[in-house]
């Protein structure tokens, strides 16, 4: 975004085609409708004849920028002519200061858990934007608040693991052939003791300390079964990528003119954001970029039938680690200016939250 006239460097476009340009892809991300040009005769700062501007029009037709959808007389931009506008032309605006302070407010409450601050955020930038919030995160580490080994067979034992927000987790151990019923309610009592009120990674390091100095005055093979259930508890979830996906404000993308006429374009793009693990991915890609990244339409296979764009920024933990990312999803005619400060504002205020 720092380099405005690199992307243009290749195709030798004059002051003119580029001012007429610029003008018609405002006016479309402004209208969503085809832009002609007795319109931009209106718009532009320089004395064009309606002409004049045809012919530049074409010409940018030419070199794949523009298209004229059905019999219109107007054009709108393709999407490599949307890439172009967004890495070398678009003026970003500042966020205004009563949309700064409802980002910020719905984020500061007191006596909410984290998930519950991440969720405000994906809604609040939704709302603000009226497309759809996304956002992905990793999967709190809760405190838990009951933890129970279950005989499910010989040598087999199913941990149960509650946390205090009320996610069930459970996973199947091996245990010492033979093990008694008494050993596993042992484990669970002994366990239940150290970890209620506290997470894994809180406790992990002291019960291991406790078992190795044999301070935990339990027999061998219950000590076993303690180990082996807390290193267990300690991975993450085998169907899960330790990814949490957020979507807030799907019915926005419904809200347009444009959208009901395409009602087929938008079915499409919903039955994209249930494909869950392509969407964390696609995201992810958002981690490595220096700041905020848009992704428009077809750059990406997710969004190649659907035609839809995501501008979204990484947001850091206290340690200065990134730890997930925040975006608005949207149809290509995205108001990129305003969106894109209000997704970094909304990523920062996260990042000192977390810190």
């Amino acid at each position: 975004m720092d380099s405005r006239a690199s992307p243009f460097s290749g195709l030798a476009l004059g002051e003119r085609p580029r001012e007429v340009f610029r003008h018609l892809v405002e006016a479309f991300l402004a209208s969503g409708e085809p832009v002609g040009s007795r319109t931009l005769s209106q718009r532009l700062p320089v004395a064009l004849s309606p002409a004049s501007i045809r012919n530049v029009m074409a010409d940018l037709e030419m070199m794949g920028l523009l298209y004229a959808p059905h019999t219109s007389a107007g054009r709108v931009p393709t999407e490599r002519g949307l890439r172009l506008f967004v890495d070398g032309l678009l003026e970003i605006g500042e966020l205004a200061p009563d949309e700064r302070v409802a980002i910020e407010a719905r984020m500061t409450g007191t006596g909410r858990r984290m998930d519950e601050l991440l969720i405000q955020a994906t809604q609040s930038l939704a709302g603000l934007s009226r497309c759809a919030g996304l956002m992905i995160t990793a999967k709190q580490d809760s405190p838990l608040k009951h933890v129970e080994f279950v005989a499910v067979g010989p040598g087999k034992a199913l941990v149960i693991m509650v946390s205090e927000d009320g996610q069930v987790e459970n996973r199947v151990i091996d245990t010492p052939m033979g093990l008694p019923g008494s050993a596993l309610a042992e484990a669970s009592n002994y366990l239940n003791a150290r970890l209620t009120g506290r997470t894994i990674d809180a406790a992990r390091a002291e019960i291991l300390a406790e078992l190795e100095s044999e301070r935990a005055m339990l027999d061998s093979l219950t000590a076993k079964v303690v180990a082996e259930g807390l290193a267990t508890l300690s991975q993450p979830g085998a169907d899960a990528d330790d990814k949490v996906l957020i979507v807030r404000g799907q019915s926005h993308l419904l809200d347009s003119v444009e959208a009901q006429a395409d009602i087929e374009r938008v079915r499409t793009l919903f039955e994209d954001i249930e494909r869950k693990n392509d969407l964390i991915r696609l995201l992810e890609l958002a981690k490595d970029g220096d700041g905020v990244s848009i992704f428009i339409g077809s750059e990406n296979r997710l969004f190649s039938l659907s035609g839809s764009s995501i501008v979204a920024a990484p947001y850091a933990n206290a340690a200065g680690k990134i730890v997930g990312v925040i975006g608005v999803l949207g149809p290509t005619r995205l108001n990129y200016g305003r969106i894109i400060p209000m997704v970094d504002h909304t990523a920062k205020v996260i990042g000192r939250l977390l810190a």
